[in-house]
């Protein structure tokens, strides 16, 4: 690059050029709000970069820009949009999109797909971002992947309207309030029976689905769970299995619970083909 272009790409404020380490150039934008440094973005040009550079002063000094102002031709990433609006209008810079209301917090995940959460979420999802696939949501945590409802207790497995629900009826408000868990515990699935009571039946993987039975509460379905689990290891099968934590009880009543109970022949009588092909 010759001299005199080097010159003009040190006219734009804000705009810093920088080498990636075959050699491409490109250029970072950046600004300074109350001593604090914001990174803007990577770009091809300077130019770009600077325009950038300019939209993030704007922002932070024009209220009449809102996150609904965003259009896809902007030279800020949306995430940054939300960021720096959240900065100008709450004092708070957060790198993630987040917006503070009041009692809560917005996670922006484009301009109209928005979930809500609680306070007190929020130094966790100002480090962990969140990720959509389809109506599934996950953040990355120590390297795997976890569903936003296994935070808040549900399975992974779990179905909306079966094992938990939104009382309000809307799947992105993720305050503790909304979310009403059906069942808290693994292989267990809560269903009305034809007296207007609930029964809830208990099935365990093994090369397929067995059924264990059908119980009248959900304590005795999580023991049998765990009994059937106890069955299936005495014959053999090394499947490792989630038992279920049952706290609820004490431990001579669930020892009298996990002796009566009922377990379906299908587990009683099971044979294993051989350990290789469990």
């Amino acid at each position: 690059m010759s001299e005199q272009n080097i010159e003009k790409e040190q006219l734009y404020k804000g705009v810093f050029r920088a080498e990636k380490k075959d050699g491409t150039v490109y250029y970072r934008a950046s600004l300074t709000k109350n001593g604090k440094h914001i990174s803007l973005g990577s770009f091809p040009d300077a130019l770009q970069a600077h325009r950038a550079y300019e939209q993030g002063l704007l922002l932070l000094s024009d209220p009449s820009l809102t996150l609904q102002s965003y259009e896809k031709v902007s030279p800020l990433s949306f995430e940054k949009w939300v960021s720096l609006i959240n900065l100008r209008d709450n004092g708070l810079y957060i790198g993630n999109p987040i917006y503070l209301g009041q009692q809560l917090f917005y996670y922006y995940l484009s301009p109209h797909h928005v979930l809500k959460f609680d306070m007190e979420d929020l130094f966790y999802y100002s480090s962990h971002k969140i990720m959509c696939r389809g109506n599934h949501y996950f953040v990355a945590d120590y390297g795997m992947q976890q569903t936003l409802t296994s935070r808040y207790g549900i399975k992974s497995y779990g179905v909306p309207g079966v094992d938990y629900c939104f009382v309000n009826g809307d799947p992105t408000d993720f305050r503790r309030e909304n979310l009403q868990i059906h069942n808290i515990y693994h292989g267990i699935r809560k269903t009305a029976a034809k007296n207007g009571q609930y029964v809830y039946t208990v099935r365990i993987h093994i090369r397929g689905n067995y059924i264990v039975g059908r119980y009248a509460t959900d304590i005795e379905a999580a023991i049998a769970y765990n009994k059937a689990i106890d069955i299936l290891h005495s014959k053999g099968v090394t499947s490792n299995f989630t038992p279920n934590y049952v706290e609820a009880i004490t431990p001579r009543r669930y020892a009298e619970i996990y002796s009566t109970l009922d377990i379906a022949p299908g587990i009683l009588n099971y044979e294993p083909i051989s350990p290789n092909n469990q």
